[in-house]
Order: structure tokens, then sequence, then C-alpha cells
């Protein structure tokens, strides 16, 4: 590690220790007998409390894979770095690059971090138990098989100055650049190309810790003259980014020659009255963008005539509209609010102010979405309540057919309620391993596939 004095680790995710497993099973022992008989039930998150002396415990078999992983300090937002290790993988063990920031409790103790995780294996079915004869020299065997198969993490830190707001990666030809928005009002521009050499060499790795406060942003724009959220790069020019803050302005960034300085364009984009919280880049054209603000409006852009937008949806939820994501695919936005509310709007139809859907499955607000870079009908999303949401919007009600008490009056469209972080804040599939998504929260990272996508 490059910063001793923060602890990192991946692990495999099923929470046991010895002691819990002979606890849970002393529980289960105890109450067996007052058990026989009763039904099980579904627990679905915020329709029924926990009673007192009841827990919460993971099914596996409701998950292809599943790690957990903790960076010292809380990172609250975070990407996910395209590899050179192909397309479309799904055979274990896997891999994947993040790029994340640290949101720790001073200025001077925050990170820019550079994450490859490997070795992450599925989880398996439990196996048929053994006779006596056998059992111990299967238990052999399987304490060396798991030992090869514990997950691996190597990360290398550059100090960051303020904490990180939001981070954003691309790839501009050969070099892998992080967009970071930073508590101390600046969007800076950071070249990953030595961090990502040090996570796959452990020579590499010795030249970076002993260089690492070396490490300076390739640009820095303080224009926007206090905080902000909201940055994204363009998927149609490399190196296009647009940038918004807290005092509703939105400004445009066009790369200069080399790729190694922008040209900032000093008039804002303004017609937002209130914090701009959110902004995605069309799929398809390149001069469109889209932004979401706590005055509750959705507004759509388009560079080439500033400076007011083209479309919006005036009160689109009746509260802090936080988050939007634009299909790959479809001309769909999906967009989270204070409310609670995931709302799918038609930019066919954009401007009647009347999503195409609306789901209300949250019990707090909506800090996290996004669609599924391989399937245009399947989203996530990510909530104060600690849950972490999948959808298909495919899924009609004939498509269901007789559900289990408890989760009758549920959405057919929803797939999956993943559970077990603290404050959710972001949600990103990985564009290179189908059905791979990484959740970032409070209480760390968790890495997962379900069995549902």
């Amino acid at each position: 590690m490059s910063a001793p004095e923060e602890d990192a680790f991946v692990e495999e995710g099923d929470g046991d220790t010895d002691e819990m497993d002979e606890a849970a099973d002393e529980r289960d022992d105890a109450g067996e007998e007052a058990m026989e008989g009763e039904e099980s039930k579904v627990y679905v998150p915020g329709m029924q409390p926990l009673q007192p002396g009841e827990e919460l415990e993971m099914d596996r078999s409701a998950y292809r894979m599943y790690h957990e992983c903790q960076t010292g300090a809380p990172c609250l937002s975070f990407d996910v770095l395209r590899d050179g290790d192909g397309e479309g993988r799904e055979q274990f063990p896997l891999s994947m690059l993040l790029c994340a920031g640290t949101q720790a409790n001073t200025a001077l103790s925050n990170r820019l971090l550079v994450m490859r995780m490997h070795n992450l294996h599925g989880t398996e079915k439990e196996g048929e138990e053994s006779g006596d004869d056998e059992q111990s020299d299967e238990e052999e065997e399987e304490e060396e098989e798991d030992e090869d198969k514990k997950p691996q993490m190597e990360m290398a830190m550059v100090p960051h100055y303020g904490g990180v707001n939001r981070v954003r990666v691309t790839q501009c030809g050969e070099r892998s650049l992080a967009a970071v928005w930073s508590e101390k009002g600046q969007v800076e521009i950071f070249d990953l190309q030595r961090q990502m050499e040090a996570v796959h060499s452990a020579a590499a790795m010795a030249e970076f810790i002993k260089n690492q406060q070396e490490t300076k942003p390739l640009f820095s724009f303080s224009g926007h003259m206090t905080e902000g959220f909201a940055v994204d790069w363009s998927p149609k020019v490399p190196g296009r980014l647009v940038s918004g803050d807290c005092k509703k302005n939105i400004h445009v960034w066009e790369p200069q020659e080399g790729s190694t300085s922008w040209k900032v364009d000093q008039r804002p984009f303004s017609s937002h009255s209130k914090s701009v919280e959110d902004l995605q880049w069309s799929p398809t054209e390149a001069t469109v963008f889209a932004s979401c603000s706590v005055d509750r409006s959705i507004r759509i852009w388009d560079i080439r005539a500033p400076p007011n937008s083209m479309l919006s949806a005036d009160e689109a939820h009746s509260a802090d509209i936080n988050v939007i994501s634009w299909n790959r695919s479809e001309p769909f936005i999906l967009s989270g609010g204070d409310d609670g509310l995931l709302k799918v709007w038609d930019l066919r139809q954009f401007q009647s102010g009347h999503p195409v859907a609306n789901f209300k499955q949250h019990s707090a607000p909506i800090t996290s979405v996004e669609w599924n870079p391989a399937d245009s009908s399947v989203f996530a999303a990510g909530g104060a309540d600690d849950v972490v949401s999948q959808w298909d919007l495919s899924v009609e009600s004939c498509d269901v057919g007789a559900r289990a008490e408890g989760v009758k009056d549920l959405p057919p469209q929803l797939l999956f309620l993943h559970q077990g972080q603290s404050e959710v804040k972001e949600v990103h599939w990985h564009p290179q391993l189908p059905g791979v998504m990484i959740s970032t929260a409070l209480s760390g990272f968790n890495l997962f596939r379900t069995i549902s996508v």
C-alpha cells in the first residue's frame, strides 16, 4: 500500500467469523423447534421492520459473485476504468480497475486512488456433506482451494487536498484521465498513467510510492467560485467535459492540442435557479447534454446555443433532483430525487412533463442511478435507505406468475434489492463484466453480480 496509515483490503463478503458462525449455530439449534411448521417470509426493505432480536442473513445463492472492500477513509464517489483484458468477460476469476476519491475527516488526509481488484471468484453452492473417512482430507483440500481463491487488491494513492465530491474518468487516446470535483471549489484533471502502471507491477509500485508526492493535476479550473458535484466527460468528443456547481452555473471545457490543457468557456449555462446536482452528455449527440437541479427541473442543452437550455421538464420531481442517467441506445433519461422516486423520461415527449415510468420503492433520497450498458431496459439505483435496487422495464405484470406472500404488491419491474451497506452513495455497472455492479458507501465497497442480471 502506498499509504500505510490507511488500511485497505478486499474480501469475500460472507460477513461471518468463526465466533459468529458458532453463535449462529446455537441460535439455529435453539430456534429450530420453535420455527418448525412456521412458513418462511420474504423480507422487503421498508415494508416490514425487523422485530427485536431478528437479524438479516445473506442468501449467497442469490448472488453469482459477492465481495467487500475497504479503503480506509470512505470513498463517496468512484468510476470504472476500462482495462485491456477484453469485453464481455464472465468467466471467473474476474478483475477490475476503479478510480475513487476519499472524504477523510481532514482536508490533508484525502487521496485520489486507483485500485486493481483481481482473483474475484464467484459464490459457490454448498456441496454435499462428505463421510467421516473422507472429511479430513476434503477439508484440507478446501482450505488450500480457499487460499488460492482469496481476492487481491493493489492500490496506488496520491495526496489530494480537500475531500473529493465526485470523480469521473475517460480515455483520451492512450491516456486515462480523471476529472475531480473537490470541496475546495476546484475541478482538476489528473493523468492516471503512473497509478495504473503501479497497480500492475511491483517494481512500478515501489517507484510510484517513492515519488507519489510529485503527482500534480494536468489542469485545474477555479472559475466556479464555489464547490459542486456535477461533472461528465463526453462519450463522443474525447476530452470534452462539462461541470456544474452549487450556485447553478455550468461550464463546458474544450480540450486543446495534446489533451494536456483545456479552454473553459467563461460564460456559464445558467437556466437553473439552484444548485446543479448532476450532468450527462448525450450518448449520440456530440453537442447535447442534460442536467438536473435542486430547483426540481431537468434540462436539455446544446452547447452551440448558450446560455439557455433547449428543453426543460419543470417540477419533474417534488423535491431536489439528485441524479440522472442517459440511456445509451434509447431516448430515455432516468432521474432520482430526494422524494425517493425513480422516473423514466422519454425525450420524444419530454416537455409534456409526464414520465413514462414512475417507481416508489426506496424510502429515502435516491443517491445514484445508472442504466445497464449492455441492456437498455435494465437500470440500477442506490438510496439513502441503504438499498441498491435493480429494475427491468421490459417486465410486465402478465410476465409475472404466482408471487410469494409479502412481494405481491411490489412492481413487477423490480428485480432485486441489495443490502448490507451503510449510506450508499454511488452505484456503477462494469462495462466489460456483464451484470457486475460496484457500489460505494460510508461502510466501504461492494462488488457483486446477482442472479437477476
